[in-house]
């Protein structure tokens, strides 16, 4: 049974293949395993450049022996001789290969090389008569034969479908990818060691839930079979949190996958990336200068400028960002006034002037003044925000987890800070108050038996957990990767994902 699986893979390689595989059994029959083991490199190819690059060829004069490893890149065979490219991760470097230098081994396995296959050298450097530092092999080895061709050297992948399906196959060709994957690593890294700094402990909070909650979002199911038991994939961890506010920790956060069972976008990614943080006795305006300081150092620390660019502009990380009501917005960029804004019919109507509202008219119709203001905001003000932005008192009807305004208990003590028109991070004060809390949860529940798929149910033990107290409290959200888009300048966010979600793969025709 398991022959027919292999015999359908195979049936699948093509003639080059064929011919990688009839090498790797001449290696096999020559006593050279295809597949080395327990051979490992003594310098990398930054550090020998660095050590060397510097001197002229006449300086370099005789050196120590040194073991390099990587992939071959580029192989120019010249009969009893060969210059190979090898990329070792780091940086690549050339490994000069000659008869009567290199072992007779070693020879005999650099004649059973290919293009893309990862190999060792071991030997002395020297500068070749056009400047090109090498590595002069006493003895060379062929650690693991590649069965699949690379693509064509100067243009790698260009499917883009491929790029992000195959990523090995594009970090391998494309430098470019592999910088900006590990400058995430970098950005992600900061992050942790700016919390830690200000003394916040890190935290690992569920991700299967029994109520989806902590975000307006459809979830992801799943089944517990021991428990049969439905349970949810976290849409945020914001309610474990401040769980652990009101058990006495000051200062938490998570970063961490959730998941939302929603479409896929340049900016969207079902599964994705958050850093969410909570501070006892702090407010807003306190998280509002934290983010300055947390954006502001990413970009000046680990890209290396407060002013980046983005496509053909170029956004300031400088504090301080633009602060604006979410009223003030509107106001801004349409031609409403704030007497407007208490008027359904005037925002109804500005927003059928949109093919995209008119599909929509009879659901839209419906909305109350404060959900027809905040879909002004996203249809009219958000893509105009491209410098850094802190947007304010947003509606209480759509803030079900933020504490209200004392002075206007319409809207609430949040910000969204937006950069090139995204939304990036979310915070408010939160609501502590239970028989508050309660209430919005009802309101969602309501909502949610009305066909609002997004809406969550109440989560009473959130509501008992704040009957024992919960002090003054402020908490943010920031997308990992849209931040990582905006500081990289990429364009769509699988640019920023190792491994971005893709359809299934077809591989083998249905019939067989």
């Amino acid at each position: 049974m398991t022959d027919q699986y292999v015999s359908q893979w195979e049936n699948l390689f093509n003639e080059q293949m064929k011919v990688r595989l009839d090498k790797r059994q001449r290696m096999i029959d020559a006593k050279s395993h295809p597949y080395k083991h327990n051979l490992k490199p003594t310098i990398t190819a930054t550090e020998l450049k660095k050590k060397y690059g510097h001197l002229e060829k006449e300086e370099i004069g005789e050196t120590d022996q040194y073991i390099i490893a990587g992939r071959a890149m580029l192989v120019r065979d010249f009969g009893k001789a060969a210059f190979i490219q090898v990329d070792d991760g780091s940086d690549r470097f050339q490994v000069y290969v000659k008869k009567n230098v290199t072992s007779e081994e070693g020879f005999a396995d650099y004649k059973l090389c290919d293009y893309g296959d990862i190999i060792w050298a071991k030997g002395d450097i020297f500068k070749t008569n056009k400047g090109e530092l090498s590595i002069n092999a006493q003895d060379f080895k062929v650690v693991t034969k590649s069965i699949r061709p690379l693509p064509e050297k100067f243009h790698g992948l260009t499917d883009q479908e491929l790029k992000y399906r195959m990523r090995y196959v594009d970090m391998v060709m494309n430098k470019d990818t592999r910088d900006k994957l590990k400058k995430r690593s970098e950005i992600v890294r900061y992050i942790r060691e700016f919390f830690y700094n200000e003394d916040y402990l890190e935290v690992e909070t569920p991700m299967l839930h029994s109520i989806a909650g902590g975000a307006a979002a459809k979830p992801f199911t799943t089944h517990h079979n021991a428990l049969d038991m439905e349970l949810f994939m976290r849409i945020a961890p914001e309610l474990h949190l401040k769980r652990l506010i009101v058990g006495g920790y000051p200062k938490v956060f998570d970063m961490n996958r959730c998941f939302r069972n929603e479409g896929l976008s340049l900016k969207h990614n079902p599964e994705f990336t958050t850093i969410e943080f909570y501070q006892a006795w702090a407010t807003y305006e306190d998280l509002m200068e934290q983010t300055e300081r947390l954006i502001g150092g990413l970009a000046k620390d680990v890209m290396g400028s407060e002013t980046l660019p983005w496509g053909d502009r170029e956004i300031s990380f400088k504090a301080p960002f633009k602060r604006q009501s979410m009223a003030d917005a509107v106001v801004e960029y349409t031609s409403l006034n704030h007497d407007d804004l208490k008027n359904a019919d005037k925002m109804l109507e500005l927003l059928l002037t949109l093919d995209e509202m008119k599909k929509k008219k009879d659901e839209i119709a419906k909305l109350s003044t404060a959900k027809l203001m905040v879909l002004c905001f996203e249809e009219f003000a958000e893509d105009k925000l491209i410098q850094p932005t802190f947007i304010t008192h947003f509606p209480t009807e759509v803030s079900p987890l933020s504490r209200r305004n004392d002075e206007d208990p319409e809207v609430v003590d949040r910000f969204e800070l937006y950069i090139n028109g995204w939304e990036i991070a979310n915070a408010f004060n939160e609501l502590n108050d239970p028989t508050d809390q309660l209430q919005r949860f009802a309101e969602q529940a309501a909502l949610k038996e009305a066909g609002d798929d997004e809406a969550c149910d109440p989560d009473y033990d959130f509501v008992r957990a704040l009957e024992y107290g919960m002090p003054p409290t402020a908490g943010e959200g920031i997308g990992i990767d849209r931040l990582v888009m905006v500081l990289t300048n990429s364009q769509t966010i699988r640019d920023v994902i190792l491994f971005p979600l893709l359809k299934k793969e077809k591989m083998f025709d249905e019939t067989e």
